[in-house]
């Protein structure tokens, strides 16, 4: 049984790269995994033409966003919990080998898209609310936070105000990042798309598309 499917990208050939965010938790139970702080996460490659689901990387903490190189050489994947993203390749010399793509990242990073330039564009989402950074350092506090709902909804709350997208060169270089630090305009973007020199940017607590011009 999958319990908490994440995100998906389709390959030319039919194949379906999707993450699994926790084999744990569920959706509305994220902020546990989160207090638990332990590797829940996997990557699956599902082949149309066996029909099997196979998985390609397990141990993750809390694997997310999932996007295909311009080449399809590369597997890329949001690894929020860590602030990095991971890169898997598919082909070469180095297929089935995984290595650290961007890290140390301000922010978890969310869902990941690829650019008609060959770049990516990741919505980074603030993992705990600002002046909470302490909570990881006590287990008992952790603890103590989600046995009192009340606590885990102030977390998640906490999460939602701010919004911080980037975009990265296919070697990891970070080019570019846009910010919304109070949530003005827009807040919690989750995830982020180029579209005729736009960038689109959705989230999980507005009920609009935003639409941001890069030119």
């Amino acid at each position: 049984m999958i319990r908490f499917a994440d995100d998906a990208i389709e390959a030319s050939d039919g194949s379906i790269y999707f993450s699994v965010a926790s084999t744990k938790y569920g959706l509305h139970d994220w902020t546990l995994d989160l207090l638990e702080a332990k590797p829940h996460g996997q990557i699956l490659k599902y082949d149309p033409s066996t029909q099997h689901t196979s998985i390609l990387l397990d141990g993750l903490y809390f694997a997310n966003g999932v996007a295909l190189s311009k080449d399809e050489d590369f597997l890329l994947i949001c690894e929020t919990f860590r602030f990095r993203c991971l890169k898997y390749w598919l082909k070469g010399e180095s297929k089935g080998k995984t290595e650290v793509f961007v890290e140390n990242l301000p922010s978890g990073p969310d869902n990941i898209n690829l650019a008609p330039d060959g770049s990516f564009w990741i919505a980074l989402i603030q993992i705990v609310p600002q002046g909470m950074e302490f909570v990881h350092t006590s287990k008992a506090l952790k603890l103590i936070i989600s046995n009192f709902p009340k606590l885990v909804e102030f977390v998640q709350s906490g999460v939602k105000k701010k919004a911080t997208v980037i975009n990265v060169a296919a070697n990891g270089n970070i080019i570019k990042r846009f910010d919304d630090p109070d949530g003005t305009v827009v807040s919690f973007v989750t995830s982020a798309l180029v579209f005729e020199d736009h960038l689109y940017l959705g989230s999980l607590k507005n009920d609009f598309v935003a639409k941001f011009p890069l030119k």
